[in-house]
């Protein structure tokens, strides 16, 4: 039985001994918490730098560093067993890679409508390889789907390092304890749902994260080709909440940006929450707070004081 990408994730890639790079430190900036009850029935939560703390506060398609870059690139290929089916150019098997790569990336960018989607740059790389008789397990990885979904979790697991902010197990917690509905309102890709279970497990062992982000509540940009702050990502989660009867007012967006989580979320008629924890993540200038269009209805600077706000 072909691996899942939870399974893979989480219990088959960290027996294998592979370094990876490891989450930041939190830099928690000088915030005051601000909060006041509100009358919501569900919460949706941003993912990196919300949730999850992240280098940059997001996801990343290329490394700043190209040392990083050209390490994740060789990695990769080491991993997936592809270097027999690249082209024999001179020079580090990383370097033609990163060309294909690159245009893969470039080629995205002009076509996905506003979102990168990972699967779709390692998509385009293993077509290619597949004229040279590549070839892959599917035993272990699955469908070419799957295995692509694989390799796009293994790249960015491999340029990023993610963990879970303090308290997140502790807030879903609270949050479910007061009979409010949970969902992901994220810029986030194929893989966002098996990061959040291998980041949180250590902390709950038992984490089931269909239990706690029912599938149908996990609005993820790639799955619906825009960003954030586009107003379809957060109308595709306020029609998924009709559904359960749960009008815009009685939402509740968390997220750590201001003109992407708290400004399109306010327009769409939500309640918001600014999650003030980490100055990595952290955008929100002081002439943000002030300006009613812009300023959240509660300010968080732990993720357990969610349980002071929607209880």
């Amino acid at each position: 039985m072909p691996l899942t990408l939870e399974q893979y994730a989480v219990s088959y890639l960290p027996n294998r001994g592979l370094p990876w790079p490891t989450a930041p430190v939190l830099d928690p900036p000088k915030a005051r918490p601000h909060l006041t009850r509100l009358p919501v029935k569900a919460v949706m939560w941003n993912v990196y730098g919300t949730l999850l703390s992240i280098p940059a506060g997001e996801l990343q398609f290329e490394h700043p560093l190209d040392f990083v870059m050209d390490a994740a690139l060789d990695k990769t290929i080491q991993e997936f067993k592809m270097w027999q089916s690249m082209s024999r150019k001179p020079g580090a098997p990383a370097v033609y890679m990163k060309e294909l790569y690159n245009r893969a990336l470039s080629t995205v960018r002009l076509t996905g409508g506003g979102e990168i989607v990972s699967e779709r740059i390692w998509e385009d790389i293993v077509k290619k390889l597949f004229q040279k008789d590549y070839q892959f397990d599917v035993g272990i990885y699955g469908s070419l789907n799957e295995f692509i979904q694989k390799i796009a979790y293994f790249f960015h697991a491999s340029i990023q390092g993610t963990g879970p902010y303090p308290g997140a197990v502790e807030a879903f917690r609270s949050v479910a304890d007061a009979g409010k509905v949970q969902g992901l309102l994220a810029d986030g890709q194929c893989f966002t749902a098996a990061q959040i279970v291998k980041a949180m497990r250590p902390e709950d062992p038992s984490f089931d994260i269909d239990a706690v982000f029912p599938a149908k509540l996990r609005i993820l940009s790639a799955a619906h080709k825009v960003k954030k702050p586009n107003g379809l990502l957060f109308e595709a989660a306020l029609e998924a909440l009709r559904e359960r009867n749960i009008a815009p007012q009685e939402v509740l967006h968390v997220g750590s940006h201001i003109a992407r989580d708290i400004v399109p979320a306010k327009r769409a008629g939500m309640r918001t929450a600014l999650f003030a924890g980490d100055k990595n993540s952290l955008h929100a200038t002081p002439d943000q707070l002030k300006d009613p269009q812009q300023r959240p209805d509660v300010l968080l600077t732990d993720l357990t004081q969610i349980l002071n706000v929607v209880s």
